[in-house]
């Protein structure tokens, strides 16, 4: 089949390994789900959470109702952690689930449930991508999701006890990063044989929590690991943090992460001068000012910018706010296609 007659799934493959595509790729690294599309399929929070079935049939409105070219069903931070002991509230109508105590406060007290997958937070993510792969097979991509050591950290012990570590008691903070990277691992290899395509990995070192020497110091070692030979990869892996992240891009792009989902609080050329050609980009459609509030024109304009300035895989630049209309998120699609037509 050539590159101009292409499925959803191989026009974003295609784009990963670098070869022509007929136009740019959009896909949703992290959650697109709304209360649009829950009440379009009759579906509400936290059930979508907590059933693989409702999970599944909320991450496909991304392509029916959206027109993404790819679905990905874990809609929150949360599943490792509760699968791990922490306490979490699941969430309400138009409330995403929070964690209300963080069990651990010592590395050794880490340990890895034998059950891990089987337990039901894991395994409603792990049957909803076994759905999806039956429903779509190679038509779309699909992109499942695990949180990296560095924010389990955060949801196990607590975002500022974990981060006093990293300056108070740095061989506590990385012993703590040694024993949740399995579980990330352990997840990303589960998913993968479930059907995923691609893997998202989420470990929030952006420049608000984290300084470019933590990451160096703490992250960025575990990372050449996960890359280079301990993570069973059947597909790419996309590495997400959000906030400024421009003055550590160079670090990142050296991790064997496939891509990275940035923040539009990035300047997206600087970025793509910066991350060089080790690592693709993805992401910078602004969230909060555009996709919630602004108007279809406006997320025209700067998905136009994003693909002028080189970006080749389209996609919001985090999970988007529950209440964002329909209407803008497939603004983006249109905006693509618009443009392929325009530069053809």
């Amino acid at each position: 089949m050539s590159y101009m007659e292409m499925s959803s799934k191989e026009r974003v493959m295609a784009a990963f390994a670098r070869k022509p595509v007929d136009r740019a790729p959009v896909i949703n690294p992290t959650s697109v789900i709304t209360m649009d599309s829950m009440r379009a399929y009759g579906l509400k929070f936290p059930d979508v959470h907590l059933d693989g079935e409702k999970m599944a049939l909320a991450a496909a409105a991304g392509r029916e109702l959206l027109g993404f070219d790819s679905v990905m069903p874990k809609f929150s931070v949360v599943h490792s952690a509760a699968a791990l002991g922490a306490e979490v509230e699941w969430g309400k109508e138009d409330a995403m689930p929070v964690i209300r105590r963080h069990p651990i406060q010592d590395p050794s007290q880490v340990k890895i449930p034998a059950d891990f997958l089987d337990r039901r937070p894991v395994k409603v993510v792990l049957d909803a991508i076994r759905l999806l792969k039956k429903r779509y097979g190679d038509e779309v991509a699909i992109i499942g999701k695990v949180f990296g050591p560095w924010t389990t950290a955060y949801n196990m012990c607590g975002t500022e006890q974990f981060l006093l570590e990293t300056a108070l008691d740095p061989e506590k903070a990385s012993a703590y990063l040694e024993a949740f990277a399995p579980v990330s691992v352990m997840f990303a290899e589960a998913q993968f044989e479930a059907g995923a395509d691609i893997i998202l990995w989420g470990d929030h070192v952006s420049g608000d929590l984290c300084s470019p020497k933590a990451y160096e110091k703490f992250l960025l070692p575990i990372h050449k690991r996960i890359n280079h030979g301990w993570l069973k990869k059947s597909g790419p892996v996309i590495m997400h943090a959000c906030g400024k992240t421009l003055d550590r891009i160079a670090l990142i792009s050296e991790s064997g992460f496939e891509a990275f989902h940035f923040d539009s609080r990035n300047d997206a050329g600087e970025m793509l001068k910066l991350a060089g050609d080790k690592i693709l980009l993805t992401g910078g459609v602004n969230n909060q000012k555009l996709l919630f509030k602004g108007t279809p024109e406006e997320i025209k304009k700067q998905v136009f910018d994003l693909l002028d300035t080189g970006i080749v895989l389209i996609s919001p630049e985090c999970a988007v706010p529950v209440l964002t209309p329909n209407q803008n998120l497939i603004a983006i699609v249109d905006a693509v296609k618009e443009y392929s037509k325009i530069h053809k």
